[in-house]
C-alpha cells in the first residue's frame, strides 16, 4: 500500500474508454488508487522492468494484432516477480480463461462485473487470493464435470488457429509441432465435440463458448 494506506493499481488495456471506466471504478473506492496505465502489454512490462511498483495489475487479454497478449504479459510478470494480475476482459472462452490462469493470473473477471465485485477482486488479488467471476467459475466447473468432453489447452490452441483460417501446415509452424500432431489433435477435437469437419468443430466450439465469436 501507499503511505496513505491505499492499494496501488495499474491499468493495461488498449481502449482509452475502458481504461477511463476502470479508473473511475477504482478511484471511487477510498482504499484504491490508479498509479499508472498502459495501452500495450509491452509498455506495462517495460515499466515493471524499470522498477515500477504496484499492488495489482488490471490486465486485458488482447491488445490488437501483432501485440503481446495479456496471457503472455502475465507470464512475463510472474517471471519478473511483479505484481499480481487480475484479468479484466470481455473474453470468456475456455481458451482465454485457461491461457490466463496457466500463465499465473491471480483472478479473472469479465468487464461487466459490478463495481463492488471488481473492487473486492482487486483487494483479493493484492493479497494474492484467487478470485474468479461467476461466469468464469461456471465455465471451469463445467470442464470439471465433463472432463471427457473438455478440450485440452493444446486442442484449444489448434482449434483457435484453425478458426483463424490456418491450414494444418500453418498451425504446425505456429505452434511448433508436426503436421501429424495437428491432425491428431483435430481428431480428438472432432470426437469430443461430436462433429466430422473443421467447420462443424468451429461452429460447435463457438456455440459452447470454447472459442470467441
Amino acid at each position: 500500500m501507499t503511505g496513505a494506506g491505499r492499494l496501488r493499481v495499474v491499468l493495461a488495456d488498449d481502449h482509452p474508454v475502458v481504461r477511463a471506466g476502470l479508473r473511475a471504478v477504482v478511484e471511487s473506492q477510498p482504499d484504491l488508487e490508479v498509479v499508472s496505465e498502459f495501452d500495450t502489454a509491452e509498455a506495462l512490462l517495460r515499466w515493471v522492468t524499470d522498477g515500477g511498483v504496484a499492488d495489482v495489475v488490471l490486465l486485458d487479454l488482447r491488445f490488437g494484432p501483432g501485440r503481446m497478449t495479456g496471457a503472455e504479459a502475465t507470464a512475463g510478470l510472474v517471471e519478473l516477480a511483479g505484481p499480481p494480475v487480475l484479468v479484466v476482459t470481455t473474453y470468456g472462452s475456455d481458451a482465454d480463461i485457461l491461457a490466463a490462469i496457466e500463465a499465473g493470473a491471480t483472478g479473472y473477471l469479465l468487464k461487466d462485473a459490478p463495481t463492488l465485485e471488481l473492487a473486492g477482486a482487486i483487494r483479493a488479488a493484492a493479497d494474492r487470493r484467487v478470485t474468479l467471476g461467476p461466469a468464469v467459475q461456471e465455465r471451469l466447473l463445467e470442464r470439471m464435470r465433463t472432463p471427457e468432453q473438455a478440450l485440452t489447452r493444446r486442442e484449444l490452441d489448434v482449434l483457435a488457429r484453425v478458426a483463424a483460417g490456418d491450414s494444418n501446415d500453418q498451425v504446425a509452424a505456429e505452434l511448433v509441432i508436426t503436421r501429424a500432431t495437428v491432425k491428431s489433435h483435430l481428431a480428438h477435437v472432432y470426437l469430443k465435440l461430436g462433429v466430422q469437419s473443421r467447420t462443424e468443430a468451429i461452429s460447435v466450439a463457438r456455440d459452447r463458448g470454447l472459442l470467441p465469436d
